[in-house]
């Protein structure tokens, strides 16, 4: 087995105060990995502006009500906004 062959666990970032883990990648390159995020850029099509505002709540998630139970934050996850 090879080292670039290697896996990570998902992160499955929750609501919550932010914290942000720095993981290594090929060639010493560095991502970032979000645990917990309380904030997000959001845009809309109708008002043409996009804000980074707060995030109050998961709303509701396709893939599992799991998720929403544990406030999950994944792609396409309906949130609740302070907007």
């Amino acid at each position: 087995k090879r080292k670039f062959e290697m896996g990570r666990p998902a992160a499955l970032c929750k609501l919550g105060a932010k914290r942000v883990r720095s993981v290594r990648g090929r060639g010493g390159n560095v991502k970032y990995r979000a645990l917990r995020a309380d904030v997000g850029n959001f845009a809309w099509g109708t008002e043409t502006v996009s804000k980074k505002v707060r995030i109050l709540d998961v709303v509701y998630n396709a893939t599992s009500n799991e998720l929403v139970r544990t406030k999950t934050l994944t792609k396409s996850t309906i949130v609740q906004i302070d907007a």
